[in-house]
């Protein structure tokens, strides 16, 4: 298999797997045990909290351990506007978040707050002004994602928050589940008051992922329980997951210039082929501003779900926005979002990639996937209106 989709979830490095393997076997303690075997499990998540603490450029205090970046999302626009309801009930995400952010400020929106939803351009961009004139006095909550993670564009995430402090106290949280280990992500560079982030998007194990909550931030618990994570997430620690979660932050960032060089390289030529080879496609996403490793493309007259198959039976595992529910396809709500009707929206393609992809497997897309969007669009043709 050629595997195209490393926005969706990575392989477990061998040497996260190291990391993680004691604590899935001898040292299987309790972090909350006082004898030998606990302490040891405490000692191995107070490393890793360090660890991840220092490549985001904050306080081991500022890091929660949590499941993944789902439950990242709900904490920090839950438990934010939750806490600081006496101070406000409105909320600012964009129509191009993960569906972890949309339908928690849904949710939210359910019980009494009020959500603002800003626009993004052709491109995915949120403009600053836009952000200006929707900050409020009684906003306590601006969420914008990092990088998006159907299109890739990375955000003016500096701009934005800058924006935030000039008009509002409202506290700003970045979804950087795309971004982290890609990008630097550093947290006293971007200036944000919380990020979220999950292990798995970068060669760590699914299950674990973290909240960083700067110091100062009012925070209400979402799970409640023991007092773990200093009372902000209870449930037992994921020893083994933490662990790998420190261990996957340590290599990305170690070989992170590297992995963006080769990934950048791979992208270029795919995206300018594919543009070359196939007519009537388009690039979706900023054509500059975007991650290192991710191509995402509308082909007019093509279902994205038809290719998938397609590629699948060549051994190639990509992605589309676009998905089949209850019988028929739904379009993507980031592709709606920049502007094209749903017709359209429909053809996506994102091809995301790794660090262990090569120039042959490219060559070898780039060699099929022409030939395949010409059958579906004379099999099965769909109206670019």
């Amino acid at each position: 298999m050629i595997y195209f989709d490393h926005s969706a979830t990575t392989a477990l490095d061998p040497e996260v797997l190291q990391a993680m393997t004691p604590y899935l076997t001898e040292e299987f303690g309790n972090a909350s045990s006082v004898y030998g075997l606990g302490q040891r499990a405490r000692q191995a998540i107070d490393q890793a909290r360090d660890e991840v603490a220092a490549f985001y450029g904050v306080q081991a205090k500022e890091v929660i351990f949590t499941s993944g970046g789902t439950e990242g999302d709900n904490l920090a626009l839950r438990g934010v506007a939750y806490r600081n309801r006496d101070r406000g009930q409105h909320l600012i995400t964009s129509t191009i978040e993960h569906d972890a952010v949309l339908r928690s400020a849904d949710g939210l929106e359910a019980e009494g707050f009020e959500v603002t939803r800003l626009p993004v351009d052709r491109h995915g961009l949120v403009d600053p002004n836009d952000l200006a004139r929707a900050l409020r006095k009684d906003t306590v909550l601006v969420s914008i994602m990092h990088a998006n993670n159907e299109i890739g564009t990375i955000e003016p995430l500096a701009e934005l928050v800058a924006v935030t402090r000039a008009h509002s106290s409202a506290y700003f949280h970045t979804d950087a589940v795309q971004s982290t280990g890609k990008i630097r992500t550093r947290v006293d560079e971007l200036g944000v008051d919380l990020l979220s982030m999950s292990a798995h998007k970068l060669h760590g194990p699914k299950g674990a992922g973290c909240l960083i909550v700067r110091s100062g931030v009012r925070l209400e618990p979402q799970m409640l329980g023991g007092g773990h994570e200093r009372n902000r997430r209870a449930g037992t620690e994921n020893v083994a997951g933490i662990a790998g979660l420190a261990k996957a932050i340590t290599i990305a960032d170690r070989d992170m210039v590297t992995n963006a060089e080769h990934t950048t390289r791979l992208r270029d030529r795919l995206i300018d082929s594919v543009l070359d080879r196939i007519p009537h496609s388009e690039l979706t996403g900023h054509p500059t501003r975007r991650l290192p490793h991710h191509a995402s493309f509308l082909f007019q007259g093509v279902e994205g779900e038809s290719l998938l198959l397609q590629l699948d039976m060549e051994g190639i595992a990509a992605s589309s926005g676009s998905a089949c529910t209850s019988g028929s396809l739904e379009a993507s709500h980031v592709i709606l979002a920049l502007g094209y009707a749903r017709e359209r929206a429909l053809g996506s393609l994102r091809l995301s990639l790794g660090k262990g992809n090569t120039e042959a497997e490219v060559e070898l897309l780039l060699d099929r996937l022409p030939g395949m969007v010409a059958r579906l669009r004379a099999m099965a043709p769909i109206s670019a209106a």
